[in-house]
């Protein structure tokens, strides 16, 4: 297989020389050329023909979103993984990225961050993504066809959603949040992975276009219907039971998935804490994360369902509950909240009938 060809776009020559040489420690991936601004990098796709592009996102004479635009209109579907600074503006600069049609980003180098270990961080973090987003030795979980009910079993009343999202979840959330009426009857809990200021910048933006409130988890909340709550970037989420009330936990433990927050932590706890009343929801996202959560979540007796592999950008998290065996249902994303409302407005059945 030829290596993945990358067009590294930057306007610091430090920046750029610095992907090359950590890209070059992988024999499946080339640097096939590097320009200083949007200008040159549009200018240099088609004789390069790159399979994925590095975007910075502040350059002079065309930033990065506005090259990031003639791309999409260009090239729709070339991969862009946009490199952002982890700082308030970097993070707003990042989500509008994403919706506007960046595959995914990472993050450069905080001067908090030991130079050795933050410059791991991003080949680690860089290489994986590039990869995965070019299906380069990391094969998507076998597809399935549709739809899939998994077998018949008794259906819980619903209490708590719990959602799990990774690459693709902040455009996939923008969508589905928003859809859910403010009279929504009980609370959803939420773990995008991203980094710090990265999950409050989105818990605002989804506030912003949602009629639930929706805010970034916080230690001791306790949880009510009509509230979205996103775990914080570097932070687990836990829920905890108390008597009859329900609360946030907010934890540093170490990482799981190689993950924090991980989809794992939040599901168990969810599990733990509400038995079989959970609904969980895995979204578009790399790697496996959720997967054993989903596992605790159905052993409880809850249901779990998954985004199809057609509306993901990466078909891994579902993919990997699928193949698990776990996933009550396969939605395209436009099917998720519906099929979430469905199984929550059951909740009035069941209190009639006096089940749980």
């Amino acid at each position: 297989m030829q290596p993945v060809r990358i067009l590294i776009v930057d306007d610091s020559a430090v920046v750029r020389k610095l992907l090359s040489y950590l890209l070059a420690s992988d024999s499946e991936i080339v640097v096939a050329g590097t320009a200083g601004n949007g200008i040159q990098a549009l200018a240099r796709i088609p004789g390069l023909k790159p399979d994925l592009v590095t975007l910075d996102i502040e350059m002079p004479e065309m930033d990065g979103l506005e090259t990031l635009v003639e791309i999409r209109k260009l090239y729709p579907k070339l991969p862009v993984i946009m490199f952002s600074s982890l700082t308030e503006h970097g993070a707003k600069a990042t989500l509008d990225a994403l919706a506007r049609g960046a595959s995914d980003y990472v993050t450069k180098p905080s001067p908090g961050e030991p130079k050795g270990l933050s410059q791991e961080r991003v080949r680690q973090e860089l290489i994986q993504k590039i990869k995965c987003l070019c299906k380069v030795s990391a094969p998507q979980p076998r597809p399935v066809p549709k739809p899939i009910v998994a077998a018949s079993r008794p259906q819980a009343r619903i209490d708590i959603v719990a959602i799990g999202s990774s690459t693709g979840g902040p455009n996939a959330l923008c969508e589905l949040v928003p859809q859910f009426t403010a009279d929504f009857s009980v609370p959803i809990v939420i773990v995008q992975h991203m980094p710090p200021l990265f999950t409050r910048q989105l818990a605002e933006r989804l506030n912003a276009r949602s009629p639930l409130l929706v805010q970034e988890g916080k230690e001791g909340e306790r949880l009510q219907q009509g509230q979205v709550w996103i775990a914080p970037g570097d932070h687990h989420m836990t829920v905890t039971r108390m008597g009859t009330e329900f609360t946030l936990g907010i934890n540093r433990d170490p990482q799981e998935n190689s993950c924090r927050p991980a989809v794992d932590v939040l599901f168990r706890s969810v599990a733990r804490s509400y038995g079989a009343n959970v609904l969980g929801v895995v979204l578009t996202g790399m790697g496996s994360d959720g997967t054993r959560g989903s596992v605790v979540i159905r052993e409880a007796g809850g249901a779990v369902i998954v985004q199809d592999e057609a509306s993901s950008v990466v078909w891994g998290m579902p993919g990997n509950v699928v193949a698990a065996g776990l996933a009550d249902r396969i939605c395209p994303l436009e099917g998720i909240v519906p099929e979430v409302v469905r199984r929550v407005s059951m909740r009035r059945i069941y209190a009639v009938a006096g089940r749980t």
